[in-house]
């Protein structure tokens, strides 16, 4: 039999049509850059912190002012939140390469709801630390430091609210889940800087 008088159903392999293009990774790829720009932001803020608690530290023997304190309690709290909140983003990852649509959901609900609980923690910690501008370098560097962290952490939150839209839309999947897994990158990333600050920052205080 010729073979343009084969049925479809004995068409060669050759004749299927082609796998769908896949999209180009360009949110993973401009949150590679952004994380990576976030992390020498720290870098530099943490070098200077670090450098000019060593100077005063050999001037005068203390660095937080008397009347001031870094809550330790606060801060585990914190730490603790931020590292479940990693593993739970990780696991709405794991949730749209599976189709599991409702795990995925879950997942990102609590990521933002660990978000809000550590922005409300943050901001008691700082009415308990009486750091006052007036007080030299100390409460400058901190603020700015712990301040930076927040706008990462607000940031984070809307990105991985948009990606869990956009998944809610259909837009990601088993094949296609570069959006989620980019948000959770970014997601890692503040996670590290806070862990960071937190021993450099109120552990060695």
């Amino acid at each position: 039999m010729a073979l343009a008088e084969l049925p479809a159903s004995h068409a060669p392999v050759s004749s299927a049509p082609p796998a769908p293009p896949t999209r180009p990774r360009v949110v993973a790829v401009g949150t590679a850059f952004a994380s990576a720009g976030v992390l020498a932001l720290f870098a530099g803020l943490l070098g200077v912190y670090l450098q000019r608690r060593g100077v005063i530290l050999g001037d005068k023997g203390t660095w937080v002012p008397e009347d001031s304190k870094f809550p330790m309690h606060q801060a585990n709290v914190m730490v603790v939140l931020m590292l479940m909140s990693s593993v739970v983003v990780q696991w709405g990852v794991w949730a749209i390469r599976k189709n599991d649509r409702p795990q995925a959901y879950l997942a990102f609900g609590l990521t933002e709801l660990f978000g809000f609980a550590f922005l409300n923690l943050a901001s008691y910690t700082y009415s308990v630390m009486h750091l006052d501008v007036d007080k030299g370098e100390v409460p400058i560097l901190t603020y700015a430091i712990t301040g930076t962290h927040l706008a990462v952490v607000v940031a984070a939150m809307i990105f991985v609210a948009l990606m869990a839209f956009r998944a809610l839309g259909g837009q990601f999947s088993s094949r296609q889940y570069d959006g989620v897994a980019a948000a959770a990158m970014f997601w890692h990333v503040q996670v590290v800087v806070f862990a960071v600050i937190w021993y450099a920052v109120y552990i060695t205080k």
